[in-house]
């Protein structure tokens, strides 16, 4: 339980890193790296997938 806590808490983390950063990208025009909002989604998709990971494992 405590797992999947950390887990669901890292993905919403980097959910809102990765808002930050897209509006980081838009108020720029485009001019800095898109890398600033798809780093911080690619991690919380990692972090998302792991918490169903250890969800589905637990119910097995």
């Amino acid at each position: 339980m405590k797992k999947e806590k950390i887990l669901k808490m890292l993905t919403f983390i980097f959910m809102i890193l990765t808002f930050i950063g897209a509006i980081y990208v838009l108020y720029n025009k485009g001019k800095v790296s898109a890398g600033f909002a798809v780093i911080p989604s690619l991690f919380c998709a990692i972090f998302s997938q792991l918490a169903v990971y250890e969800k589905f494992k637990k119910n097995k």
